[in-house]
């Protein structure tokens, strides 16, 4: 097949694209090269075809898309960000740049969709009362995080919660503005579905990590940030008590359930979307993922601050069951395999 991958340059996009051509597919890339993430010409693949162009422009978008048996859409604005101000970015990046693309996926009748999806449209993970059972914490108030009180109360009695998995058929809670961009997308592209007869996989990413991770940059992952300060030479700053729970999965993992989407999405339903999460299925906490990192580069210990942001949730971790059963993938990098490798791969400039 002739796939398109939209920001096919970019940190998992590039990893999939090699996946991609490894796996005997013909593949065209479109990606902005927008200077967040890009600050010095990619490696393009021999035999790729290249195209750097916005996802919003509908002139490149229809061009690229011609003779594409299914799009991989992998282009994004990524991160919690700086702040708020951020949001007209994140959205028209986002949000239009997947109208744009379903758009001409529906005028050049493309109707296979993989969208790289994330876990934060679940905003805070599964959560269990031992009185009230399943229950959804509220939002995070400042005063309790100043106090140092950063796990999440039962919202009915105030008693601690037990943490576990979360499924796909969790209810969304998008708790800051890439969250509801991504939950967006989603639902442009399930409209787009019902509206074509196309077939979506809607892979939600947990906590992508790898070589060729941006660095220095304020929009990249918990990971890369870690990576980045012990590249400079300093300690990993680790914010609240370190032990928000996160599932950590490798980039070539992420790649390789990109493929197995790809080949599982002629299974679906006509006008159907089928959402997957993509973990490793094995929860570590940031401070572990910090320690781990920082003994494998040689030095600088973590450094536990106490400091917070409030869009950030204390504990989210996948079950990929859905991912393993129906499209028989599996993750092949465990997790101290793989932040030994991350330690010493290098950085893109971010």
């Amino acid at each position: 097949m002739l796939i398109l991958v939209t920001g096919g340059a970019g940190f998992i996009g590039s990893h999939i694209v090699t996946a991609l051509t490894g796996a005997g597919h013909e593949v065209r890339v479109l990606d902005a090269l927008l200077p967040a993430a890009h600050r010095t010409a990619p490696r393009i693949p021999p035999g790729v075809d290249w195209r750097q162009a916005d996802v919003r422009d509908a002139e490149a978008v229809a061009d690229a898309l011609h003779g594409v048996d299914a799009v991989c859409h992998q282009a994004a604005m990524v991160g919690l960000g700086k702040d708020f101000a951020d949001a007209p970015d994140y959205v028209g990046c986002n949000d239009l740049g997947t109208a744009v693309l379903l758009a001409g996926m529906a005028e050049a009748e493309v109707r296979r969709l993989v969208l790289a999806s994330s876990m934060v449209v679940y905003g805070e993970g599964h959560y269990a009362c031992s009185r009230h059972g399943v229950v959804r914490p509220g939002p995070r108030r400042v005063a309790d995080l100043e106090a140092g009180c950063f796990e999440p109360p039962c919202p009915h009695c105030g008693e601690p919660l037990a943490a576990g998995l979360v499924d796909e058929d969790a209810p969304a809670d998008p708790r800051n503005v890439y969250a509801a961009t991504k939950l967006a997308q989603e639902h442009l592209a399930a409209a787009w579905a019902r509206a074509t007869g196309g077939r979506v996989s809607a892979l939600r990413y947990h906590n992508v990590y790898g070589p060729g991770m941006p660095r220095d940059t304020p929009y990249a992952g918990v990971a890369s940030l870690f990576r980045s300060a012990l590249a400079r030479g300093e300690a990993p700053r680790v914010f609240e008590d370190g032990g928000q729970r996160r599932d950590f999965v490798h980039v070539r993992d992420v790649a390789g359930a990109n493929l197995a989407a790809l080949d599982g999405v002629d299974g679906l339903p006509e006008g159907g979307l089928r959402a997957y999460n993509v973990g490793s299925g094995e929860p570590h906490t940031v401070g572990e993922m910090a320690a781990a990192l920082a003994a494998s580069y040689g030095d600088r210990a973590p450094v536990v601050t106490g400091e917070f942001r409030l869009g950030d949730v204390r504990h989210i971790t996948a079950s990929s069951r859905r991912l393993r059963e129906e499209l028989g993938w599996k993750p092949q990098v465990a997790f101290a395999e793989g932040m030994a490798e991350f330690a010493a791969a290098p950085l893109r400039a971010g």
